[in-house]
């Protein structure tokens, strides 16, 4: 895991490659390495968490069942912008929902102590993953009778 200096000490293209491995770790149903660049006390906000998950043990539990789900999904930055505490960071991800792929773009705030994530906030458009979930859904009810 790519080691960072505090502040706006950081290199752009360290900060990139941190986004890179950190990124690649939510491919594989890997919720332990993905983990590992977050800090103890890390907060996560999701669109499915708006108020947040706060600490490793809260975390992993969400992880864990997201990961199971789309264990398959792929993502990469696009562009890391440096700020003071971490990055902004604008993504694509490839997500794979039973027989459709989506490809979505969106961004995080990644805030960073050391090599560790102390706060990660994640904003994307759910509308087109929420509607290929629901017609899996609809699918499997139907060809389960």
């Amino acid at each position: 895991m790519q080691s960072l200096p505090k502040g706006l000490a950081v290199n752009k293209d360290e900060l990139f490659e941190f986004c890179t491995e950190w990124l690649a770790a939510w491919t594989g149903n890997r919720p332990d390495t993905l983990l590992q660049y977050y800090a103890e006390d890390a907060l996560y906000v999701d669109p499915q968490h708006r108020d947040g998950l706060r600490g490793k043990e809260e975390i992993r539990n969400y992880f864990e069942k997201l990961l199971d789900v789309y264990h398959d999904w792929e993502w990469r930055p696009i562009e890391v912008f440096p700020i003071e505490s971490g990055a902004i960071v604008k993504w694509e991800a490839t997500i794979h929902v039973g027989e459709i792929t989506l490809t979505e773009v969106g961004l995080d705030i990644v805030e960073i102590q050391g090599k560790r994530i102390t706060r990660n906030e994640v904003y994307f458009d759910r509308t087109r993953l929420i509607d290929a979930v629901d017609k899996l859904r609809k699918t499997r009810r139907v060809t389960q009778w």
